[in-house]
Formats: structure tokens, sequence, C-alpha cells
């Protein structure tokens, strides 16, 4: 078997600059910040780092809205800063990811000042410019992803048409009918890549092709204003440039609920390496959903399709705080990681979900983001606020956003101190992962394994492990034909208060295991010899 590729190996971990680390005392996480603090991605054995955008920005979008998509924003630093921080990244054995925005720029953004100074200016058709209805009213009826924005259509009185947004009237959809658009953007991404960057992230990707035609959404059978069948050409040529450098890869943020939609981003090995998988993300707390969306992926993708499994972004609540019943704490949060690390495929890591951080509470009055996203980007705490201050060593200054109340027991440097913590958990899971090619390329069965379990059996030789979820809030023995005969050892188990974690010493009858409440456990199944 040859060996995996990089992003194949282990986990690729988002990091939201603003809210991981201060370095310069503004409140605002930045540059300075992440390299002073790479020794946390290193002990969490980190394949990649991925960056939300850094570029210049007026920041009506916390940098999704870019001016500027070859520079660095004074608020994170220096393109400078960039480099150093990538040379660093790479001295240590971890890639760069930078997020690349590509469906649509700032309103501020030259090529946009261009574009609606007049209707002749050679850069109008850059975007996406249209007549009104006789009525008066926006082109067709397509709406902003956010909903508190509306339409997707806002009016220029100076030079009479309405240009699209997707999202926020600050973030102009680029118009990549436009063969001179995605000349530039590719010249963005050779830009990046020739600087060292090692892949890019692209944003709301299935936004990159519309309906030439403009048509509206009602009635019609699929949407028109994402997902065309023209995507799928122009990710190829993307792909095309990427592939000029040797070991690059592209992930995409392909935000459709549709699993045979997402897995066409895959097909053919020349278009995505790796897809973000909304489907996934979405599950309930429920063993059957996720076998259903474990077994979907396997079963619908091409072979050599690799999945990618996260279950928490920037953009969405936070694992724990979704995941929680009230009783279980953070037990989910903990299991989640154990999934995470042992399904076949490359794991997602937020910032945060490795300490178990629950969503924020954000005051009325310091609420920022137009859709409603500030509770699960609330800043990193690295230090007991009772000994660095209220900025929990995220900052010395005011932090942008308020930190989670519970920071002084979740903060990385009391976690980092206590082997029964979440974050001793997912260094744990992380470092097992990088020690065991089994867990990084080995075959992967799921098993029915009894009432609310999930389980499934990765292989490689004669060497087999077996993953076991508890979705319960009772225990749950392995039950079922699929669970093997023979005995196993707890190599890991996400309950602090579980006893028999030995490798040969301990080893119990499978089928007598009995999985506690919420509980995630990684066995290894022994043979007569290895069981003496």
């Amino acid at each position: 078997m040859a060996a995996p590729s990089w992003w194949q190996r282990g986990a690729i971990y988002q990091v939201y600059p603003r809210s991981f680390a201060d370095g310069n005392g503004d409140g605002v996480g930045d540059l300075l910040g992440l390299r002073e603090h790479l020794d946390h991605l290193t002990d969490l054995h980190v394949e990649a780092v991925w960056l939300s955008p850094v570029f210049p920005s007026p920041m009506a979008d916390f940098g999704y809205d870019v001016a500027d998509f070859c520079d660095v924003d004074p608020l994170f630093g220096t393109l400078a800063d960039l480099d150093q921080l990538i040379a660093d990244c790479h001295e240590r054995g971890i890639r760069v990811i930078l997020d690349w925005v590509p469906n649509h720029t700032s309103d501020r953004h030259p090529w946009f000042l261009a574009s609606r100074s007049a209707r002749d200016d050679p850069m109008r058709d850059w975007y996406v410019w249209r007549d009104g209805s006789p009525d008066g009213r926006p082109p067709n009826d397509w709406r902003s992803e956010f909903g508190a924005v509306g339409p997707a259509w806002t009016y220029d009185p100076d030079t009479g048409q309405w240009y699209l947004h997707s999202y926020t009237p600050q973030q102009p959809d680029l118009n990549w009918d436009n063969p001179q658009v995605e000349a530039a953007m590719h010249d963005v991404v050779r830009f990046w890549l020739g600087r060292g960057v090692d892949g890019l992230r692209i944003d709301a990707l299935q936004r990159l092709a519309k309906d030439p035609l403009l048509r509206s959404n009602a009635g019609a059978a699929r949407r028109h204003d994402q997902d065309w069948e023209t995507a799928h050409d122009r990710l190829r040529r993307i792909r095309r440039v990427v592939d000029e450098y040797r070991g690059r890869i592209i992930v995409g943020e392909v935000y459709l609920l549709d699993l045979p939609r997402v897995l066409a981003y895959l097909q053919g090995g020349d278009q995505l390496h790796l897809a973000h998988n909304f489907v996934f993300l979405h599950l309930p707390w429920d063993a059957v959903a996720f076998r259903s969306g474990i077994d979907g992926f396997q079963t619908l993708a091409e072979p050599d399709a690799w999945p990618a499994w996260f279950l928490g972004n920037h953009d969405h609540s936070r694992i724990d705080t979704r995941y929680d019943d009230g009783d279980s704490g953070p037990a989910r949060a903990r299991a989640v990681a154990l999934m995470l690390t042992a399904l076949r495929g490359t794991p997602f890591l937020y910032q945060g979900d490795e300490l178990g951080l629950p969503d924020a509470e954000i005051p009325p009055d310091q609420v920022v983001d137009v859709d409603g996203r500030d509770p699960e980007r609330s800043p990193i705490p690295w230090r007991p606020p009772s000994v660095a201050g209220p900025g929990a060593g995220f900052t010395t200054g005011t932090p942008w956003l308020p930190l989670v109340e519970a920071a002084e027991r979740l903060c990385v440097e009391r976690q980092a101190a206590d082997p029964r913590s979440t974050l001793s958990l997912v260094r744990r899971l992380a470092a097992l992962r990088a020690a065991s090619p089994i867990l990084q390329t080995g075959e992967q069965r799921m098993l029915d394994a009894g009432p609310d379990v999930l389980a499934w059996l990765r292989t490689l030789g004669s060497e087999r492990l077996l993953a076991a979820v508890n979705f319960a809030t009772e225990p749950r023995p392995l039950l079922g034909e699929d669970v093997p005969d023979g005995r196993c050892a707890v190599l890991l188990s996400t309950d602090p208060g579980r006893t028999d974690l030995s490798v040969t010493a301990g080893a119990c009858e499978l089928r007598r295991f009995t999985l506690q409440p919420s509980e995630a456990v990684l066995l290894r199944l022994l043979d007569d010899d290895t069981a003496q």
C-alpha cells in the first residue's frame, strides 16, 4: 500500500485568527500571536493549519470581504509576518492552508470601485449587474445566505442598476462567466502557492457557478443561484493551476445538504482533494443517523475519494453546545474527538474544540456578527483569568469578543496539567493516530453492534482495531452478529473513569464489553498469543 499523502495522515486545524492569540495587546488575534503558540499545534500533531482570511478587509464579514487578495491586513500583521509564519510552521512539519474567497470581494476592492464607477467601465462585467424588474424590484428572487440581509441584490443609484451579493451588500459577487475574472483569480492562486502556501480552502465553492440567465428559484427543480453545471469545469481549471505546484491541495466548502451533489466535486480525481461534508455536520446525536451518514459517503463516493470529517467550524455552534443534553457535560464532545480521529479520512479540528469549549454568552450590546456567529468565535483562553487577568492569556487588552464563562477551568494551561481533561484526551488521540498506520490508511467496515452504538472496524494486515461510540445516556453492551469473537484491550477511552486502559493487561471478552453513557472507545482485538 502506498504511503498516505500528508493531508491524509492527521488532522487539519482551523485557526480563526481574530480569536486564536493576540500578540500586540490590541484585543484581536494576529499572526504574531499564532507564531507564539505553535507549540500547541505541535502537541496536537496536526498536519496542517488552515487560516481563516487574513487579507486586507473592511471586516464587514470579518475578513470574508476581501479588499486585496495578495496582501495581509495590518490588523493581523504584514506579508513578511505571514511568510515567517509559513517558515516557522514548515520547520515543525506543519503545512499552511489559506482561506481563499473567490466568489466575491469587498465593495472596497479596486475591481469593484472601477466596476461601479460607470456602466461602460472596462471592469463593469467583472461583477453581476442587471436592470431591475419593470415594477422596480430586484432582477429576480435570489436571497442572501444571511437571513438578516434579505434579497441578494442592492440598487446602485449612481449607475441605475442592481448588483448581486450572495452574502452582505459589502460583498459583491464576482462574475465567473467573465474569463478575465477567472484568469485574475488563477493568478491569486499562483501568488500564494508560489510563496510556499501548501493549500487553499475554497470558500463558498458552490457559488462559483450560477445560472447565467439569472432565472428565479421559485418553482424551479433546482436552485439557480448556486451549483450550476459549469461549476465542475471551473474547478478542474483551478485544480490544474494547483497541480503546477507539487504536493499542494484544495479543500472545498461545498455547502450543499445533498451528499451526491457534494461528492460530485470529488469525482474524477481532478477536482477537490477534500470536500467539507455539511450533511455530516448537521446530523443529530443519533447512532443510526451517523451510521447512515458514514455509510452514505462510503457507498456513493468513488473508490479513491477521500473523506473529510468535521463537526465544528467558525460558522456553527460549538460541538459541546450543539450536542449537550444537559446531563452529559463534555462527554459527547469527547466522544466526537475519538470518532473523528478513528474514522477513515481526514479530521478537521476547529480551534477550541480540543478544549471542549462551549458557545460563549454574548451580551446584546456586544453582538457584532450579522448572522449570529459570535458565540462560536469567542477567543481561546490560554491561562486562568485569576492569574492572567480578564484576557485569559489571549490578550493583555480587552478581547474583541467575551471569553467563555468557564475560562478558568477550560483554559489551555489548566487542561494541559490535568491528564483527565479534554485537551489531554485529544493530544493522546492525535499521538495515537500519528503513530498508527492503521488509523491513517487502514480499511474500514461499519458494524452492527447493538442499539445506540456506532461501531466500525479498522484493519491493516493482521492488525484490527474496533471503534465504538455509545449515543445513549445509559450503559450499552457491544451486541450483534457483526461484533467479532475474541478478546480485546482498551487502547483509549473518552470516559475518565475507565481504568482498564492497557494493551495487554486487563483484556476482556469483546462481546461482554460495556460502553458507559456517551463513551467512545478504541479497542485492539487480540489474537490468542497476544491475549496470554
